[in-house]
């Protein structure tokens, strides 16, 4: 399965996040903020990043916006539990494939991260 980068400072959600993945068979590396990310993606490969809106050091239009300038084939999916960050975050449509609005089951996650995975691969 995949490689994902979860970054996201709220140890609940990330927890949540990190086991609905691993029962999926992804492989899961846990970060708490947009910097941490960073340094994780120029050290190693990842298939998708999934990572909060609202973190410290640096939030996660910034970091999506880094990302896919230096790596534009990674998909990158947003999540927010506020709604004008998710308005923010829909104005970048061009470069993440979707913004999942918290609180979210783990159906909706597991289901929008195949379809990030998906569109990525075919992006290949």
């Amino acid at each position: 399965m995949a490689r994902i980068l979860l970054a996201e400072d709220d140890e609940a959600v990330r927890s949540f996040v990190r086991r609905a993945l691993e029962s999926a068979g992804h492989e899961v590396v846990e970060v708490t903020d947009g910097g941490q990310a960073l340094e994780r993606l120029a050290a190693e490969r990842y298939d998708l990043l999934l990572s909060d809106i609202v973190m410290p050091v640096m939030d996660g239009i910034a970091l999506a916006l880094k990302v896919t300038a230096e790596r534009p084939e990674l998909p990158i999916l947003l999540m927010t539990g506020f709604a004008a960050e998710k308005q923010r975050a829909h104005n970048l449509e061009a470069l993440t494939t979707e913004v999942l609005s918290k609180p979210f089951t783990m159906d909706q996650l597991l289901r929008t991260v195949r379809r990030a995975l998906e569109k990525g691969a075919s992006a290949d």
